[in-house]
């Protein structure tokens, strides 16, 4: 008897175990962590969106974390994130490396505004064509240079050294500002170049600093400082940023308007990549661009389904908090390229 109960005994909690454990299940099934790392470029925006899908998605949390897109692209690389985030993209070399490929997905957009600090904090600072690219050549260094007056009349410009604030890290902010410049500068393609990273001048008025939120300080904290930095860093902050001279001769400031002016000559190619570096449009802004979410083609399944849903929440939801954080929406004909290619993420 006293066998018999104990055979019983264990199966009752044999019954009992395999109950908790089915009944636990689909918690833990639920449970899935993405973590994503790149671009300081979309951070402010990417992080409203993660948190969120979050809090609006049981079960999944995602955590990103902005080193930079040359930091985004290795991680990615190392597959020791589920996705990376880059403004330049990955070239073919890059994707080469990522074993059974890459998708890559352009997820908001923005504009690169030249942020400056003078005295006074005068506003509507016109920088002509053939002038930004001199001060970020080193060619032009003090603010009341002549070619920086004509076009002001109306600020008095102070004799003072410009500083020119610049990226430190690898950056696809700066691979898209490089590019823009050396598009309208052959001296400035001839000296600096174009990357995420580039030789800028060894001067002591160029000082370096990592991430778009450490340009931002930087230049903020400098007097006669001036750096690029993503339109949202700029709002955000309440810093100046010049008016640009465009293709067309105009002096355009940053905003939705001028960045979907911009964005109306962007070409996407198969892959979805494309840059505008040297947009058209009387209302266009000099130097906007798209920005890159990186995925794997072939991972963890549960982890593909909830990054699909993510990309699914940032073209639609996500898209009408754009023009408040300072980017531009996507235009409707990427939006639907979007969806369309992150059914390959499996």
């Amino acid at each position: 008897m006293t066998k018999t109960f104990g055979l019983r005994l264990r199966a009752a909690a044999f019954v009992l175990g395999v109950a908790a454990s089915v009944a636990c299940a689909p918690a833990m099934a639920q449970d899935v962590r993405l973590i994503g790392s790149g671009a300081s470029f979309p951070f402010p925006i990417y992080s409203a969106w993660f948190k969120q899908f979050s809090k609006e998605t049981p079960g999944v949390t995602v955590d990103y974390q902005a080193k930079g897109s040359g930091a985004g692209i290795q991680d990615f690389i190392n597959r020791t994130v589920d996705f990376a985030a880059s403004d330049a993209a990955m070239t073919d070399e890059e994707i080469a490396k990522v074993p059974g490929g890459a998708v890559l997905l352009p997820m908001t957009a923005g504009e690169i505004v030249l942020a400056y600090n003078l005295p006074g904090s005068p506003e509507g600072l016109k920088l002509a064509r053939d002038v930004y690219p001199d001060i970020f050549s080193g060619a032009i260094t003090r603010w009341n240079d002549p070619r920086i007056v004509a076009t002001n009349p109306d600020i008095k410009l102070p004799d003072l050294p410009i500083t020119v604030v610049r990226r430190s890290d690898s950056s696809g902010t700066t691979f898209v500002f490089t590019q823009h410049l050396a598009a309208i500068s052959p001296a400035f393609k001839e000296k600096v170049g174009t990357g995420t990273t580039v030789q800028w001048p060894s001067s002591d008025k160029f000082v370096a600093a990592p991430k778009n939120d450490g340009v931002t300080a930087t230049i903020k904290q400098t007097p006669g400082a001036i750096g690029y930095i993503e339109y949202g860093y700029a709002k955000l902050t309440k810093a100046n940023s010049a008016l640009l001279q465009n293709k067309s001769g105009n002096f355009v400031g940053a905003s939705d308007k001028s960045g979907e002016a911009a964005l109306a000559s962007a070409e996407l190619g198969p892959d979805l990549r494309g840059w505008i570096e040297d947009p058209t449009g009387a209302e266009a802004y000099p130097i906007a661009t798209f920005t890159w979410m990186l995925f794997y083609k072939d991972q963890d399944d549960r982890k593909a389904e909830a990054l699909r849903k993510m990309v699914e929440y940032a073209i639609t939801t996500g898209q009408k908090i754009s023009d408040s954080m300072g980017y531009i929406p996507l235009p409707e004909n990427v939006v639907g390229k979007v969806r369309a290619a992150s059914a390959n993420i499996q």
